[in-house]
């Protein structure tokens, strides 16, 4: 059973390229109320459809139909990071967070009647992470126990770079769950790759990650990507670097 509170509504500012009907703006005509124009008769047979005043108007006698564009389904993905960062245990584990995140996309989409896809991704991108777009709940609720209960170990988020491969060139509304624990430069680089569709990111950071740092005295510091450990010597100025380098 789908969890009515995990549901939310969506729209896009774009026409939808799909083809399956569904609750957005397309460009393929068919049964809906976006007008397109007006066509011969013959070749849009569909008398229910004249534009008397049109067809008044020809000077050729030719009977007009208006013609409409149909609402139709757009994909959905959610790219989740699932690198050694997102181990990470505060008030909640990170992953298990990103997995109750996918849930509600996959949910919300079900429910737009929208087909949901799935990416995650590390240093690389696995087959085992990849659902491509589908309306099939079954896959959604097996993807989601497994994200929950995985363990995070590989670091980086390079496979992102090749993130094209697996989508849909039409355009289409991306969900990227990651804490975003990378550099800038890497980030620059990868989201114009991802220009071509609509991107949502969704940050997960908890607040024991930076406040709970020591006032003074050594500390041992680990990398939380790559494991890497290292005895610090914090005292104030250290401690609000810290704090200052995780927000911006």
């Amino acid at each position: 059973m789908t969890d009515i509170e995990k549901i939310f509504t969506y729209q896009i500012n774009w026409k939808s390229h799909g083809y399956h009907t569904g609750s957005h703006r397309g460009t393929h005509i068919g049964l809906g109320f976006d007008f397109r124009g007006n066509s011969p008769l013959l070749e849009y047979p569909d008398p229910r459809r004249v534009d008397i005043r049109q067809t008044i108007n020809d000077l050729t006698d030719q009977v007009h139909v208006r013609v409409f564009n149909q609402k139709n389904a757009t994909p959905v993905y959610a790219l989740c990071d699932l690198s050694a960062s997102m181990r990470f245990k505060g008030k909640q584990k990170k992953i298990a967070l990103a997995a109750e995140i996918v849930a509600s996309i996959a949910y919300s989409v079900q429910e737009a009647g929208d087909a949901f896809g799935f990416i995650g991704f590390n240093q690389a991108i696995s087959e085992d992470w990849i659902i491509k777009p589908t309306i099939k709940q079954t896959y959604v609720d097996q993807l989601i126990e497994r994200l929950a209960n995985f363990q995070p170990t590989s670091s980086g988020i390079n496979g992102l770079f090749d993130i094209n491969q697996h989508m849909n060139k039409k355009r289409g509304l991306i969900f990227i769950i990651s804490d975003f624990h990378v550099s800038l430069k890497t980030l620059n680089a990868i989201l114009p790759m991802l220009a071509n569709h609509h991107v949502v990111p969704v940050v997960l950071w908890d607040e024991n990650e930076c406040e709970n740092l020591p006032n003074f005295g050594f500390s041992t510091f680990i990398d939380p990507e790559t494991g890497e450990q290292r005895i610090l010597f914090f005292r104030k100025a250290l401690r609000d670097r810290f704090r200052k380098m995780f927000f911006e």
